[in-house]
């Protein structure tokens, strides 16, 4: 029975017991007494009715004040009790009861709390041997975690239906890499565990390559692989190879395929790569038939007729002359056009610079004979470079200096500047001009009987960089500075950024090779939901008067875990200033939003990012109603149900005295990082969530019908916005 009835049921029998004996017994003496008693007990208690009454009302408050207190301490005291209970049951084993109201309620706190701890002291060694039973299957998890960080090649695993099961950061780049129309505005790629694969490539090859492994898997192929080249956004093409997952039947012709492993390629560049190179050689080769054709003729001729007139002898001569030209200049064109396509292929690698500095001076000392030694060096800096091609560039100008200057020894120098480094190559000797040096940036470089179609320009723009030349008047000395990049995680390029945690894949969940796709059912259980955790940061409180969203930040639940590197993370430009009150909340300032994609740009790309999952915020009402005054503007509409932490707190705690995000997270035994960041909060709401749902379980509320019905019918459900 609901506390609040029986709290009116209380009322209504001491009001019964206070009123109820005296006019019964009225009632009595009236019935039996004569017509003159009757009379005479009028004007006996008449004059003394409103004192009684009086008196009457006054003791009934007093009772009424007694039950309260009574009520309050007891009653609503054990059910915050027994609230507190299934949170340490259930979901902080670390919460304990604080002993308060009277002193039979606080023993029974105290009772609780030993009885907590003792459990606590069983449930550690319950843990510590269930430890030590997983400790080898986690192991060889983390072999498999370590050896897909390692893989150069993208891997994604998928069950039969084409969720995905695992994936490693390479994948996860790749497809970032190809993110197109709402994805591509805010810099993200619709993969994730559970999504499904058929998002970013085509189903029917894949239903095609699957049909093919059956085959061979029936006719008992060795190597049952499908391989096939697919086109996917942006004209991409990328080689991907099907390997299926067979199930662990111990008979081989009984084992089924439960899922397959796609490594994918992009193949693109490779491919226009190698189209250019043919092109070239196709054009060096037809150009240089028909020029060895008429040279042929020529020199045939001179020879045939060596008495010819010396008028045609020179038109003959001048044939020749004009073929090798043509061919000397196709054989320029070609070399420059392959020149183009080297530094296309370099690879970018993070090298330490004292080791770029020894290798330069190894082979300085070894091949041009030049003594060298070093300054000031900063032994700790990480360049991003192309090693060969540097240290080449360096010798390069070593040699140029020996030839022309005729120095004596030269010095290498290496300081770090900002985010970037300076490489110089110091000597003293004779003034070198400006000319000279042009010269020496723009010809193709060649060290000793070694030849490069490249020019020190050519690798220096490769490296991002710059190079210049410089003099020390007071030391009579003179220097090349090499500017080149510093190698940290923020100078990566978007296409090879890495994720804060590459080394190890997170992005595995084998339980859902027994996933089957199925839409958003209501009546389906809580614990086998996808779920989008999302908050959204805003320039002030009022929606409904103008105020704009500058951050969504959201984090996906799947298999009944945080995927906290599956998030979506972006502020807004709400093309208006932002209010004090609110930079003081969340600390964004209008510099920080300025410039950013807008609403129009970020929401569709936050719907396809939860499409096919259930919403859950904290107070949702106000998130949601920022995005339905939206709908409009953008044609974007947010229909899937939605779950509010702040509902799902009243009906769990109803006799908690906040229902706050820092209140709930206080009894769940949450620390909340990045408070009032749209990630950070919907991260924080997203554990809470995660939380409730075994308490949920506890009251009978397991499935997303049975969850929204007990959301509605809070207090906190009437609020609007």
């Amino acid at each position: 029975m609901n506390a609040r009835i029986r709290l009116l049921l209380s009322v209504v029998i001491l009001g019964l017991l206070m009123t109820g004996p005296f006019v019964i017994t009225a009632l009595l003496i009236w019935a039996s007494a004569q017509p003159a008693e009757q009379a005479l007990l009028v004007q006996l208690i008449v004059p003394h009715l409103s004192l009684g009454a009086l008196t009457t009302v006054f003791g009934f408050i007093l009772g009424l004040l007694v039950i309260r207190y009574l009520f309050r301490e007891y009653v609503q005291g054990l059910l915050k009790m027994a609230e507190n209970l299934r949170l340490m049951l259930s979901a902080n084993r670390n919460f304990r009861v604080t002993p308060e109201g009277p002193p039979e309620v606080r023993l029974l706190a105290l009772a609780t709390n030993d009885l907590a701890q003792q459990r606590d002291g069983l449930m550690d060694d319950v843990d510590a041997q269930i430890a030590a039973a997983k400790a080898s299957v986690e192991e060889e998890k983390n072999r498999l975690a370590a050896l897909m960080s390692e893989l150069a090649q993208a891997v994604v695993v998928c069950n039969l239906d084409g969720r995905i099961l695992l994936y490693n950061s390479r994948a996860r780049l790749q497809f970032r890499a190809l993110a197109q129309g709402s994805t591509r505005g805010v810099g993200g790629a619709l993969i994730g565990l559970g999504r499904s694969i058929f998002s970013i490539l085509e189903r029917n090859q894949i239903d095609h390559a699957l049909e093919v492994v059956r085959q061979r898997l029936h006719k008992g192929a060795a190597a049952a692989i499908a391989n096939f080249i697919t086109a996917a956004r942006g004209e991409q093409l990328l080689r991907v190879q099907l390997v299926p997952v067979l199930s662990t039947e111990e008979q081989p012709q009984e084992r089924e395929m439960t899922g397959y492993v796609l490594t994918v390629e992009n193949i693109t560049r490779g491919l226009e790569q190698e189209s250019r190179r043919d092109q070239v050689l196709q054009s060096l080769t037809d150009g240089s038939r028909g020029s060895l054709a008429n040279i042929r003729v020529a020199v045939g001729n001179l020879m045939d007729y060596p008495d010819m007139e010396a008028e045609i002898r020179e038109r003959f001569v001048g044939i020749i002359s004009d073929e090798v030209l043509r061919m000397s200049q196709r054989l320029d064109q070609t070399m420059s056009e392959f020149a183009d396509s080297l530094k296309t292929r370099w690879p970018l690698e993070d090298v330490l610079g004292i080791d770029i500095i020894a290798a330069a001076q190894r082979r300085i000392e070894e091949q041009l004979k030049l003594p060298t030694k070093t300054e000031e060096i900063d032994a700790a800096l990480w360049l991003r470079a192309e090693s060969f091609s540097l240290v080449f560039s360096i010798c390069f100008l070593a040699s140029r200096l020996i030839d022309q200057y005729q120095i004596k020894e030269l010095r290498f120098r290496l300081l770090a500047f900002g985010k970037l480094a300076y490489l110089d190559l110091i000597w003293a000797g004779q003034v070198m001009s400006s000319e000279s040096f042009y010269t020496w940036e723009t010809e193709a470089m060649q060290v000793g009987q070694e030849n490069s179609p490249l020019s020190l320009r050519d690798v220096v723009d490769r490296h991002g960089g710059e190079i210049w030349y410089e003099r020390e008047k007071a030391a009579h000395r003179a220097f090349f500075r090499f500017v080149l990049p510093v190698a940290a995680p923020e100078d990566l390029a978007p296409g090879e950024m890495l994720d804060d945690i590459a080394t190890r894949p997170e992005y595995y969940d084998f339980d859902l090779f027994h996933f089957r796709d199925r839409s958003v059912d209501l009546d389906r259980p809580l614990a086998d939901l996808t779920y989008t955790v999302f908050d959204t940061e805003t320039t002030g409180l009022e929606p409904a008067a103008g105020d704009e969203i500058i951050q969504i930040g959201a984090v996906r639940i799947v298999n009944g875990r945080l995927l906290r590197n599956e998030n979506f993370d972006q502020l807004v430009d709400p093309e208006r200033f932002l209010r004090p009150e609110g930079t003081r909340i969340h600390g964004l300032t209008d510099d920080m939003v300025r410039g950013q994609p807008r609403i129009d740009v970020v929401l569709p790309a936050f719907h396809d990012f939860c499409s096919d999952t259930v919403l859950v915020a904290h107070n949702a009402a106000f998130d949601l109603r920022f995005l339905q005054l939206k709908e409009e503007a953008t044609g974007v509409i947010f229909s899937q149900p939605v779950l509010d932490t702040l509902l799902l707190s009243g009906v769990l705690h109803p006799n908690q005295e906040s229902h706050q995000l820092d209140s709930i997270a206080a009894r769940l035994g949450i620390t909340i990082a990045g408070r009032h960041s749209g990630l950070g909060d919907a991260c924080a709401t997203g554990e809470v969530f995660l939380k409730m749902l075994p308490l949920l379980a506890q009251m009978g509320i397991v499935t997303l019908r049975q969850a929204l019905e007990a959301s509605e019918k809070t207090y906190f459900a009437r609020v609007k916005y």
